[in-house]
């Protein structure tokens, strides 16, 4: 507890950024109760703030953004709930924003966490569906995405699909999604982007790593799923062939662990993934596979450059889910096979990585959640304190595994408007994305914290 609150009421940043908690001693939900508008201090406090102006024009994202962002949060205060825009019978609009701050102890996450903290962690979606019949529904997700130097402001479509169905009654559902689809994978990735629908600001991210979210969110493909109803519970099926999204930087980095002069793409792969539940989702059970293909194409001879191989990816998931009223359990577990060929000596590797987590979440008020996670990934089963692959590959030991105690608590202020605060005690390195945010792997420190907040609105 002595690490953490040095990490927050100790941060210059923190104080500008939260000033009515900090700057004059009032309670941190104050921010959203009746006293804002009463109170003649905080207005005075507001208009002599000159950081607080200079903060929001240090921030990359444009000014309208911001603006925008605020008059949502002020919003609230007129409006119990938000709705979806339904701009006809057939088509709606859905949107989301997240807003995040980073700060570490050591290492970086998201920009310079450990200078003070960082807010280079922004996430937009808008999300529009046409259903022109019953059985069509065409749907699409614009992002925006700012997370440290890896995505730099950066537009992209997540998803854009035709979902048909092809069958439907009371005990069955058969049908297609075609174009770009989000990837069935483990209990969270089809929804990580929304900070609603994800238990806490950063996945367990020994089966959600962000240095391979670009591979993992969504493939230009083609799926088939069914669903079978009956009295024992639900089950259901996804199958899917097609391109995933290999030919970031961020995925070059992921799998290479440089950026090198030549670019990644990917092949055909494909991912599988069985579902049951039972008892209304009381419990939840599902097994993922997939087999993702990813080249490099070299543009320059070596030893300047590496030699053109490809990296075969073969992950398998068991995922596990206990709901009740106010308590849900949740565990997964994940062997990924990872072979690594045609590059050259010095990357060439066959492996297998190991990672699992297990998660409490505890709802000890209607709109209030506690979160308690602890979660392991092993880059090598076999060398689970990495001193082997250091002895063999050069890179130290501790960036070959992770293990990570998480506490967090999230408060609804109603059914649009979402405030998260996380605390990690991490000992390993493995998920960190190198190079970007942390050029020099031998400067990471091996146990590090890492305290997280962030504000969510939806409509």
């Amino acid at each position: 507890m002595k690490r953490l609150k040095r990490l927050i009421f100790n941060n210059r940043k923190l104080n500008i950024f939260f000033p009515l908690h900090f700057g004059k001693k009032l309670y941190f939900m104050d921010i959203f109760g009746k006293r804002l508008f009463g109170n003649k201090m905080l207005l005075q406090f507001i208009h002599s703030q000159h950081r607080l102006a200079n903060f929001f024009k240090a921030l990359i994202i444009p000014h309208w953004m911001i603006v925008g962002f605020l008059y949502i949060i002020l919003g609230w205060y007129v409006t119990e709930r938000a709705q979806a825009f339904d701009l006809t019978e057939d088509i709606q609009l859905h949107g989301f924003i997240t807003q995040g701050y980073f700060l570490t102890s050591d290492n970086r996450i998201f920009g310079k966490s450990d200078e003070g903290g960082s807010f280079d962690y922004t996430e937009a979606g808008i999300t529009g569906s046409w259903t022109p019949h019953s059985d069509f529904r065409f749907a699409a997700q614009v992002l925006f995405r700012r997370a440290g130097i890896g995505n730099n402001n950066d537009f992209e479509l997540d998803f854009g699909l035709l979902d048909y169905t092809i069958l439907s009654t009371v005990d069955y559902r058969l049908g297609v999604r075609l174009g770009r689809v989000k990837t069935p994978f483990g209990f969270y990735n089809e929804t990580r982007d929304v900070l609603f629908t994800r238990p806490t600001i950063l996945l367990p991210q020994s089966i959600y790593a962000d240095a391979q979210r670009d591979l993992a969110m969504s493939s230009d493909s083609g799926f088939i799923y069914g669903e079978y109803r009956n009295d024992w519970g639900n089950l259901s099926l996804e199958l899917g062939a097609g391109i995933p999204r290999g030919d970031s930087v961020d995925v070059e980095l992921g799998i290479l662990g440089d950026d090198f002069p030549g670019e990644t793409y990917s092949e055909l792969s494909y991912v599988g993934r069985l579902g049951y539940e039972t008892q209304g989702g009381k419990f939840r059970m599902a097994i993922t596979s997939a087999r993702v293909d990813t080249r490099y194409d070299p543009k320059l001879l070596p030893p300047d450059d590496l030699l053109g191989g490809k990296d075969i990816f073969i992950p398998v998931i068991f995922s596990g889910q206990y709901n009740r009223e106010k308590l849900s359990l949740t565990a997964e577990y994940a062997f990924r096979s990872v072979e690594a060929t045609g590059f050259g000596s010095g990357f060439d590797r066959k492996m297998i990585g190991e990672s699992y987590y297990l998660q409490a979440e505890y709802r000890f008020r209607q709109n209030w959640q506690f979160v308690l996670r602890y979660d392991v990934m092993y880059n090598d089963r076999n060398d689970k304190n990495g001193r082997k692959n250091e002895a063999k590959y050069g890179s130290p030991a501790h960036t070959w595994f992770a293990k990570d105690w998480t506490i967090g608590l999230r408060h609804y202020i109603n059914p649009s408007f979402l405030i998260a605060a996380e605390y990690h005690s991490i000992n390993g390195t493995a998920w960190i994305v190198p190079i970007q945010d942390n050029p020099d792997p031998f400067d990471l420190k091996r146990r590090w914290n890492l305290f997280a907040l962030a504000v969510s609105y939806r409509f």
